[in-house]
């Protein structure tokens, strides 16, 4: 993100508004986009003949992009100027959004959707910078709170709005309604925001940085993908996690021997940025990797509409955006690590509720356990959370602190999706030879399967079945996915248990009333 400890440019007061509406508009298209995908998923992979391991794609390409180039498009942004940059972003994300909708293949698609990438990682930290820079000190909090909160209420209406378009119209409308958001944004900063520049601007860009970290989290997130099909053994898969290790090696040796690090490696000896980042980076793992699947469950398994599925996480959402002001005060009452044990060990035991529901499961009583106490799990965890990176350094370092632990949070879903729809395709491929061999199944309809599985849930059953042989075939795909989504479920809450343990090792300090007004 960009630096939130530079002194902010000059912001006239009439300006401060459509600042802040630019910056909640520009920032909402990529939080809409990167949760109506989700939901839009199968009706993608069914009108593109897909394999899962493509749908992955189409998330990760966008994912990857935005985790690698974040903190480098916050430093465009305070070079180059937090408008002109922010701006640029929102153009890249219009045009490239109707390049996804435009998509005639999955190839195409991932394509676009990598252009997404880049052009959230520059819109994403300016829309933040752009708030910091025109607001001072005494007016910022309030300012980004109010970003926060219509951020997440943007947030919770986006899988819905997805699914009722996916459902009533097509999947490419959810793409092409950030078209006019964009047009509306580029319109605000074009004719009310002012143009301005961090302190650090005469600094250099951390362009190997960013080379080696897309070039590692790239060839690792390769190679979990396509492992599944191609086998571990397979050259491309093997040059991947050459690629991924020797990219992930490089960056660390770049960031020790760049002037302006994309990641300064001393923040990573201070005890409670050190520790708050582990967690992040696991507990992120667990809920970016564990929801990934929980849509296509409600879908392909479930029978739900996408509508319905997009409505699915509200709970979630609104106890989060409900408890977060009462979830801040937890740090000043407690200190730091308790809030960080309870919130994780909490969120496991949602994750763990997510293993229980069957097939045709009620969404009430099935699932909205697991939603609440997810939630709960995640409202007492967020606020605390990112308390304690910003109070681990000093204000000068506060937007590069914030900046490492939202990439940290953006590389731990890219990573996870790829190493959980491994386990998942493990699970269901043991599980659906089990029940083809325990329903009697020929050689043909067995081999004819064996040609679906990559598509998971969304497999066909092969024409020219009996009733009864279909709709057996359709159940053992079903369960075959859900004794994976189990596996995928139970890991998030290993994780989740996790952190918790990370936090309990690795936080320090008391409440605030005991540590005085200084910083931990």
């Amino acid at each position: 993100m960009a630096q939130i400890g530079t002194t902010p440019g000059a912001c006239p007061e009439a300006s401060k508004p459509w600042v802040l509406a630019a910056a909640i508009v520009g920032s909402s298209m990529a939080f809409i986009d990167g949760t109506v995908v989700n939901v839009a998923l199968p009706a993608i992979q069914a009108d593109l003949r897909a394999t899962a391991f493509q749908a992955q794609w189409v998330v990760e390409s966008y994912a990857l992009l935005l985790a690698a180039l974040l903190l480098v498009g916050g430093a465009l942004g305070d070079h180059y100027g937090r408008r002109r940059i922010f701006a640029i972003g929102v153009g890249i994300f219009a045009v490239s959004s109707v390049g996804c909708a435009l998509a005639g293949s999955v190839q195409q698609l991932i394509a676009a959707r990598a252009v997404q990438g880049v052009g959230a990682a520059l819109l994403v930290p300016g829309s933040l910078a752009l708030i910091s820079a025109s607001f001072p000190e005494k007016e910022r909090g309030k300012a980004i709170g109010t970003w926060s909160g219509f951020s997440g209420i943007t947030a919770a209406i986006g899988p819905v709005l997805g699914g009722f378009l996916v459902d009533h119209f097509s999947w490419t409308w959810a793409f092409l309604i950030n078209v006019p958001m964009a047009l509306l944004v580029l319109w605000i900063v074009w004719r009310h925001v002012p143009e301005s520049r961090g302190a650090s601007a005469g600094g250099g860009l951390d362009a190997w940085g960013a080379l080696l970290a897309t070039a590692g989290l790239g060839g690792i997130v390769y190679a979990f993908i396509e492992a599944p099909t191609q086998g571990w053994g397979a050259p491309a898969v093997l040059a991947a996690v050459a690629i991924g290790v020797a990219g992930s090696v490089g960056f660390v040796v770049a960031e020790r021997n760049v002037r302006s690090p994309m990641l300064p490696l001393g923040l990573l000896r201070i005890g409670n940025f050190s520790g708050a980042n582990l967690l992040t980076l696991l507990l992120y793992a667990a809920l970016g990797g564990g929801l990934y699947f929980f849509p296509l469950n409600l879908i392909q398994v479930q029978g739900y509409s996408a509508t319905v599925a997009g409505a699915a996480l509200l709970p979630f959402i609104f106890i989060m955006f409900a408890l977060s002001g009462w979830a801040g005060q937890l740090v000043d009452r407690f200190g730091p690590r308790i809030p960080l044990v309870a919130g994780p060990s909490i969120a496991a035991v949602g994750f763990a509720l997510f293993a229980v529901p069957g097939v045709g499961a009620s969404y009430w009583s099935g699932f909205l356990p697991a939603v609440v106490v997810l939630g709960l799990g995640m409202a007492v965890t967020v606020a605390p959370l990112t308390t304690t990176v910003m109070n681990a350094v000093g204000p000068d370092m506060a937007g590069v602190a914030s900046g490492v632990n939202n990439a940290v949070s953006r590389a731990a879903a890219v990573l996870a999706i790829a190493v959980f729809g491994a386990i998942m395709a493990w699970a269901f491929d043991t599980a659906l030879a089990g029940h083809l061999r325990d329903m009697g199944a020929s050689a043909q309809l067995t081999a004819f399967l064996q040609g679906e599985r990559s598509k998971l849930a969304g497999a066909v059953v092969p024409p020219g079945l009996d009733a009864a042989t279909a709709a057996a075939v359709k159940k053992a795909v079903a369960e075959s996915f859900v004794a994976g989504f189990r596996w995928v479920m139970l890991l998030g809450a290993g994780l989740a248990v996790l952190s918790a343990a990370s936090a309990w090792l690795m936080i320090r300090g008391g409440p605030a009333a005991a540590r005085g007004p200084g910083p931990t």
